[in-house]
């Protein structure tokens, strides 16, 4: 479970414990209680799956990291039954139950993940240039050292919303032409080096190329948008959808599906051909974010936005990806397993 991440998760500074964030407006929002079946699509530390049981609500736990999985299986035992880990990515959240009250999804990079330096996710200390969640497929070190110049750029400027991009993505060009990278000091640095430290900049210079490269590698944004349409198909109504997020391109895509699912296909103006369609959510209020004493208890939550909605009785919609107009990134081509 992510445990509030954002751009100022990458920046150097020491562990953070693991602190669910947002945990009692999440537990408000989803209404757990006993006799329902709550899916937790961001396993992680077992935080909100922790709270969630202790509401007397089942939990089906989802994670596709294994060492989260790996490390949930005491949690599991304890739990007698009333907990199920499933080791997938949460965009398949639809193919593990049907007609559950709860869906909860806190997107991003676990505090685990980014506290563990040999995972590579971020540059407080040394570590391979990896940001595998799932531990397989493409690295970021096979990113940075294979992928063109214009491709590098587009990643960093949509995915990071860096506006170095271009310079950064030449400068890796010619670096890696005699010297691959490796290690995440070594991009850091080398990114740092470049651009330097602009004043009044609370993060480190690297910290956007390093999220772009996080959610590119993992396909972040394709799995939210799948996880949103998954959610929609398997909660019955009055069913609860909650999504914590923390960064405009992530929340953008959970208010923008909100919005349009919460209106009749009558009154969207995104498939005006399917006019007619009623409902399949009400908005939970509107967004919330942490307060003063969150965030100065755990930094990583300044970021962090929550947004709920209620299914209705309405049959889902088409699930179409193209709704979310997701950038036009290369293809996350995959390496042979090796």
């Amino acid at each position: 479970m992510m445990t509030g991440h954002g751009e100022g998760s990458l920046a150097v500074g020491g562990p953070a414990r693991h602190i669910p964030v947002l945990l009692r407006e999440v537990l408000q929002a989803l209404g757990a209680a006993p006799g329902q079946t709550v899916i937790d699509g961001t396993f992680g530390a077992g935080g909100y799956t922790r709270a969630i049981l202790a509401a007397g609500a089942d939990v089906i736990a989802i994670d596709r990291d294994p060492d989260a999985i790996a490390a949930g299986r005491s949690q599991e035992q304890q739990a007698e039954g009333r907990l199920r880990l499933v080791h997938a990515p949460f965009s398949q959240l639809g193919d593990q139950a049907d007609g559950v009250d709860g869906v909860v999804l806190d997107i991003g990079v676990s505090s685990m993940q980014i506290d563990q330096a040999e995972r590579g996710f971020s540059f407080r200390a040394e570590g391979p240039l990896d940001m595998r969640m799932a531990q397989r497929g493409l690295s970021a070190a096979e990113v940075v050292n294979s992928f063109k110049p214009a491709d590098l750029t587009r990643i960093f400027g949509l995915l990071g919303e860096e506006r170095h991009a271009g310079r950064i993505a030449r400068m890796i060009d010619k670096r890696r032409a005699t010297r691959p990278f490796v290690t995440t000091l070594d991009l850091a640095q080398a990114i740092a080096d470049l651009v330097g430290f602009p004043p009044r900049e609370r993060i480190h210079p690297a910290t956007r190329v390093f999220q772009a490269l996080r959610i590119y590698v993992n396909d972040e944004l394709g799995e939210l948008a799948r996880a949103l349409l998954g959610a929609e198909q398997v909660l019955r109504p009055g069913g609860r959808l909650v999504v914590v997020t923390f960064h405009s391109l992530e929340d953008r895509m959970v208010k923008r599906f909100i919005a349009d699912r919460s209106v009749s296909m009558a009154g969207s103006r995104h498939l005006p051909e399917r006019a007619g369609d009623e409902p399949t959510f009400d908005k939970a209020g509107g967004v919330v974010a942490p307060g003063e004493d969150e965030m100065a208890a755990n930094p990583r939550a300044r970021s962090a936005k929550l947004r709920a909605a209620r299914r209705t009785a309405a049959p889902a919609r088409r699930a179409d990806l193209d709704f979310f107009g997701l950038p036009r990134l290369p293809q996350l081509r995959q390496p042979a397993e090796r």
